[in-house]
């Protein structure tokens, strides 16, 4: 995708590469960012504008240096592509959202027989299906992955009753991803490829390692211990039976050109018809709402996080991998046309206040908005039953324990599994300070932004703890 200069009749100042150049130079040096690329892009009547900025490095071990031709793990943004993937699907008629999937899968055996029966497209897409969705299970290297991983999803638990409420779900995208290779008969890296990055003309996008390392490929860095220096992350991706879940690897220039399909009604840069209008429109729109609408978004589309910042709407999501986080948010035009797109890649450090620095910063010049307002601890703390709340909390790769001390909550997060044990997790211990009844904000040692911490209960009687955009449900 190319910049096009403004023209004598596009009256909006022309985006400021050295500007962001600066900024980003800047705030990845205060928030101990070792890498970071950056692509903005505006659509208007007169043309498209992109300004791509990089800096630091890409492998702390190398100092091979970043730019904006540099691919960095995009992560749980991959879920969208996978979306988009699905609605290409009910475009041609192959798939309904909201027929039982076991019509497209009739093998399908999950944990729950209910869910089972039930459990649709719909319910995957945003994240209400109730499968435990931390579910690493690495099924090899064959394309037969998804098929393998999809099998032994009958092993794995039920965290909460169909559709009951909200839970952040990878194994659920692996499951979509799966239907997407029965209904195209490709292997879902192949779908991608072929319905997706060829026709959206992105060179520095693939799904296997073999085919990121063609590029100058970022590593994911971490602190063995809070306050301790850096070091390259031990593993550099997830098993590929987690492909559609996140292991897309891109620049960020690619990631903006993806969103500028759906600021486009489907078409890429060229005009090609890659998404129909209706299903690009469906993606965006509201389909649940999330019980803790402050850490994230306040509600989920179809693949899309749904963002209200100052009264506009924003679509957009996040992706976490080893050591590696990457942001995108998109900003329609206020009359349906145009728009903004920002990615931003990063390979570790404190990325979450660097994107809100950055984006508050970036929104506010172009859009007159910022990120939303986090929830913070009052300045008086409100009196709260506190015992109520004590318990174990445990789901797939997770478990969380929540204690009193000192006349306060504490709640102890402890990483589980393989994937942890080859990531070099560890067990982190974070104050909860009171917001409301059932409502807490935490925050990490070294960082600036605040998370909420929810309590609540289901219609059933069952007690969830929400943190993380993930249900945990009380063990007994």
């Amino acid at each position: 995708m190319t910049s096009n200069p403004t023209t004598p009749t596009d009256t909006r100042p022309a985006l400021d590469r050295e500007h962001w150049q600066q900024r980003l130079d800047e705030l990845a040096a205060k928030h101990q960012v070792p890498g970071a690329t950056l692509a903005v892009l505006r659509l208007g009547p007169d043309g498209d504008e992109l300004v791509e900025a990089a800096t630091g490095v890409l492998n702390k071990s190398t100092g091979a240096r970043a730019t904006p031709d540099s691919v960095f793990q995009i992560g749980s943004i991959t879920k969208v592509w996978t979306a988009t993937l699905v609605m290409q699907l009910v475009d041609e008629g192959k798939l309904d959202l909201d027929a039982p999937l076991v019509e497209v899968l009739p093998d399908l055996q999950l944990g729950d027989p209910e869910a089972t029966r039930q459990v649709t497209m719909r319910h995957l897409l945003n994240h209400t299906s109730g499968i435990d969705g931390d579910v690493f299970t690495d099924t090899g290297r064959g394309d037969d992955v998804l098929e393998r991983y999809v099998a032994a999803l009958a092993d794995v638990a039920q965290n909460h009753p169909l559709g009951a409420t909200f839970s952040y779900c990878n194994s659920g995208f692996s499951l979509a991803g799966r239907v997407v290779e029965v209904l195209t008969g490709k292997t879902w890296d192949a779908a991608l490829r072929e319905q997706l990055a060829e026709p959206l003309g992105l060179t520095h996008t693939s799904t296997l390692p073999e085919e990121a390392i063609r590029h100058g490929v970022a590593v994911g860095h971490i602190s063995p211990e809070p306050g301790q220096e850096q070091q390259v992350a031990p593993v550099w991706m997830l098993p590929r039976s987690l492909g559609p879940a996140g292991l897309v690897n891109a620049t960020a220039r690619d990631v903006a050109a993806f969103a500028r399909m759906h600021l486009s009604q489907g078409r890429a840069a060229d005009g090609t018809a890659v998404l129909s209008p209706a299903s690009t429109a469906a993606m965006q729109a509201h389909s649940t709402d999330l019980p803790d609408h402050w850490s994230l978004g306040d509600s989920w589309g179809l693949g899309w996080i749904r963002f209200d910042w100052q009264g506009r709407r924003l679509y957009g999501h996040d992706g976490t991998t080893f050591g590696q986080n990457a942001f995108l948010r998109v900003l329609p035009g206020p009359d349906g046309t145009g728009g903004i797109a920002v990615a931003l890649l990063t390979n570790g450090g404190q990325p979450r206040d660097l994107f809100n620095d950055l984006y508050s910063e970036l929104f506010s010049e172009l859009a007159g908005i910022r990120v939303a307002e986090q929830l913070e601890p009052p300045a008086e703390a409100p009196e709260v039953e506190l015992t109520r709340f004590v318990g174990t909390y445990e789901r797939s790769s997770i478990t969380t324990e929540v204690f009193e001390r000192d006349g306060g909550l504490v709640m102890r997060v402890i990483p589980t599994g393989q994937v942890a044990l080859e990531s070099g997790a560890t067990v982190e211990e974070l104050a909860l300070h009171p917001v409301e009844p059932g409502v807490f904000a935490t925050r990490a040692p070294e960082s600036e932004t605040w998370m909420a911490v929810v309590f609540y209960t289901l219609p059933g009687g069952a007690e969830y703890l929400h943190y993380g955009v993930r249900a945990n449900p009380r063990k007994a």
